[in-house]
């Protein structure tokens, strides 16, 4: 049996402590290795260990009483999330670590909420009880009411044939069967036990276990317990089909595509069709930290890393066909811009990023042909600082970055209809795009109302490409624009003289003429942000709040605690967390999420700053080209609707 097993955790909560004691003593590893050491067996890249700090998702292999597990041991850092949530993907169970010292800090909710979005049954390990100040239950009062109240403890071990009474209790409570049968006395032991694989396994309940990873108390007791209550069930016998969820590049940027086998077996030689290409798979590894073996075949279940795949991207499902999966949760809010002062072409500089961003795609990178600049999206400073040495160590270059900028977005505030013109001499298209404002945070969408007899219909699929085939600049900053509705009303090629790219001009025509004519709107990414202080410190908390044109709702008190959620800004939140920590004496807990885009609060000053030009964007314009006697000429966008030749819908 294979099973997948994902350890999370906020940073320094012991994760990769804990995950060391388990290598170990499964005897995958001959050593205990330890961060603080710099020589963690899965912190195995020289800056993890130089930082101290986990940043890439890595797997060790563990057999164990006939079943074979991978151990994910993820990033704990905020910056580093979205590497977390991509392995969450893949998870056929998780171990959240908390400290029984520090408690559910800001990234225990962040990581708890994403567990529960993707459905993956989670476990519990409360860490470093051998510390002065740790109380157990304590932390088992603050996970029930912050976490699940569905949450139990385990003081001892359950078995299909043991069950202690307090455990009998509580299934009984949840399930109505067991409790008519507890009731009267009657204790079928295996079928409590398998009733209680099924609540694991469906997230109604949650085992917690207690220890210390360091001082090695209770790590086995609690892998023995998780090895029982497990189940997994893949199927060989269906086609392959599995999922992407890591690439890296090795010997000499050699790519390798890392894939969790969701059903089905693959062997070396197997070939998958993509569109324009076929592609097989010429090596097969199993991965134990960097080490690895190479296979002829692997089953549904599995983690594994093939050779010979260049087409698919993480998040794809490939099988027989390759679908892309939905994005991450976690999204970059911040954008610098790469500076280099080498001697290296920056094209070069250029491709070497291109391959950071196969590896991390919210790393986003952006090209500028016009001023010859990289800018990436990035989730924090270090991250950025993190970027700088694997550019380094990697690539051989030296790199700075420019001061992180806000990524913003705008939308619009009212409906039109965009109309696009493309007719120099020998070419032609006609577009007509209905555009409605969209609900926040829905991005771009389409609908198609035209009739075939006005547009054949790989012309309206040629639209609808072009719409999503990149970001479009909106006019007050020259940033994306999101949350808009498009609806291809109708529109005309010329059966001699229409190409592909006359569609793509026309579009991009009537989706900046349709900007012209309504009102746009700046919008910002802001922060769910949730606060738990001391009551002291309400006064000031809310007042922080309010300065940074925030929003909270009703305080929520409780004994001598206040908790305060609500959603602020990135650009005047994002480095509160430390100002909160400072005034707390580190005794507050802040959790931080992305909460997506708003109105940005100060959308004067931003645009001002910015000093976009619309009418300078060398990629977009508003202006429709129109044809009379042998020469094309040009119609400004207030002008475009009266000229179009189609009939308006």
């Amino acid at each position: 049996m294979y099973k997948t097993i994902g350890v999370l955790a906020h940073v320094d909560a012991g994760k990769t402590t804990f995950s060391e004691q388990l290598l170990y003593h499964t005897e995958s590893i001959k050593e205990r290795g330890r961060v603080d050491h710099q020589d963690a067996f899965l912190d195995n890249h020289s800056i993890e260990r130089k930082r101290g700090i986990t940043i890439f998702a890595e797997q060790g292999r563990i057999d164990y009483k006939g079943d074979t597990y991978t151990l994910i041991d993820t990033p704990g850092h905020v910056d580093f999330s979205p590497e977390m949530e991509r392995a969450i993907h893949v998870m056929d169970y998780a171990v959240v670590i908390i400290s029984a010292i520090d408690g559910i800090e800001g990234h225990t909710e962040t990581v708890w909420n994403l567990l529960r979005q993707y459905h993956v049954p989670t476990f519990i390990f409360i860490n470093k009880i051998d510390r002065e100040g740790a109380d157990v239950s304590e932390v088992m009062r603050a996970i029930r009411k912050e976490l699940s109240g569905d949450a139990v403890l385990l003081n001892e071990q359950v078995t299909s044939d043991y069950i202690p009474e307090y455990i009998l209790e509580w299934l009984a409570e949840r399930d109505e069967m067991l409790l008519e049968q507890y009731m009267e006395g009657k204790i079928n032991f295996p079928l409590f036990f398998s009733a209680f694989q099924s609540m694991v396994k469906n997230e109604r309940t949650f085992v917690c276990m207690a220890g210390s990873a360091l001082k090695d108390i209770g790590i086995m007791e609690f892998f023995d317990q998780l090895s029982l209550l497990t189940p997994t069930d893949f199927d060989d016998s269906l086609s392959f089909k599995g999922q992407v969820f890591k690439i890296r590049h090795v010997d000499n940027n050699q790519r390798i595509t890392f894939i969790k086998a969701i059903q089905g077996t693959l062997e070396v030689r197997h070939e998958f069709k993509f569109p324009h290409t076929t592609e097989k798979v010429t090596e097969i590894r199993r991965y134990n930290g960097n080490r690895y073996d190479t296979v002829q075949k692997v089953a549904a279940g599995d983690i594994f890393a093939v050779k010979g795949l260049s087409h698919p991207q993480i998040g794809d499902v490939i099988g027989n066909e390759t679908i892309t999966q939905e994005k991450v949760e976690l999204v970059p809010t911040l954008q610098a811009k790469v500076v280099y002062n080498g001697t290296e072409h920056i094209k070069e500089i250029l491709r070497f990023f291109r391959i950071l961003e196969s590896e991390e795609p919210t790393l986003k990178v952006v090209w500028s042909e016009k001023f010859q600049e990289i800018n990436v999206h990035v989730m924090g400073i270090i991250q950025l600082e993190v970027l700088i040495e694997v550019a380094k160590e990697r690539f051989g270059i030296t790199i700075e970055f420019g001061n992180p900028e806000i990524l913003y977005m705008e939308t619009i505030q009212n409906s039109c209809v965009g109309y696009g013109h493309f007719e120099p001499l020998k070419h032609y298209a006609e577009v007509h795009l209905k555009m409605e404002p969209a609900k926040r945070d829905s991005g771009i969408l389409f609908k198609n109302v035209c009739h075939a007899d006005d547009l054949s219909i790989g012309h309206q699929r040629l639209i609808e490409k072009h719409l999503f085939e990149r970001e479009h600049h909106g006019l007050l900053t020259g940033y994306p624009v999101t949350d808009i509705c498009f609806t291809l009303l109708t529109g005309r090629a010329h059966n001699k003289h229409t190409e592909g790219g006359d569609f793509r001009e026309a579009t991009f025509r009537a989706l900046r003429q349709g900007l012209e004519q309504v009102e746009n709107v700046l919008l910002e990414p802001y922060y769910r942000f949730k606060m738990k202080a001391s009551i002291d410190y309400m006064g000031r908390m809310l007042t922080d709040i309010q300065q940074a044109s925030g929003i909270f709702e009703s305080p929520s008190i409780e004994d001598d605690q206040v908790t305060i959620t609500g959603k602020a800004p990135v650009s005047t939140f994002m480095n509160y967390s430390t100002t909160f920590a400072a005034y707390t004496n580190g005794k507050g807990i802040i959790s931080l999420q992305f909460g997506g885009y708003d109105v940005c609060h100060n959308a004067e000053e931003v645009i001002e700053s910015i000093g976009y030009d619309k009418n300078a964007d060398p990629e977009y314009t508003s202006t429709s080209i129109f044809c009379a006697k042998g020469k094309g000429y040009s119609v400004p966008w207030g002008e475009a609707e009266e000229a179009m030749h189609c009939i308006k819908k």
